[in-house]
């Protein structure tokens, strides 16, 4: 099954933030679906950028998995971490396409103060890298 391939790939950029990993597994029409914004994002150098932002944001916090389901061409991917002492819950859902790229990657978010907070965190870093 390629989506078990795809997941091990990512959790390698999780760990590493081996930019190279992330735009090999993405596709180039991949829509990329934020819980921040209001529309999705098209296209590989726009996800590569939410992506590597999130990496950036979550990469000196105790990010974790917790549980994956994978089926077909989907993986669901259940994490938590803590940031300023608001503990947050999270999916990312992640749908291949027959070659073994993420053509869709979906981000839900909880609590709302969580929510808030990766948001002022996501837009300083992306404030920092313009």
């Amino acid at each position: 099954m390629q989506i078990n391939k795809t997941i091990e790939k990512w959790h390698h950029y999780v760990e590493k933030g081996d930019i190279k990993v992330l735009q090999n597994i993405l596709s180039d029409d991949v829509v990329f679906h934020s819980p921040v914004l209001h529309t999705p994002q098209s296209g590989k150098a726009l996800t590569t950028m939410y992506l590597s932002a999130a990496y950036y944001m979550f990469k000196d916090t105790e990010f974790i998995y917790k549980r994956q389901v994978l089926q077909n061409q989907q993986a669901v991917l259940e994490f938590e971490t803590q940031i300023d002492g608001i503990i947050i819950n999270g999916v990312d859902i992640i749908e291949c396409n027959e070659a073994g790229q993420i053509k869709e990657f979906k981000v839900m978010i909880r609590p709302l103060q969580g929510l808030k907070k990766i948001q002022q965190k996501m837009f300083e870093i992306l404030e920092k890298s313009q």
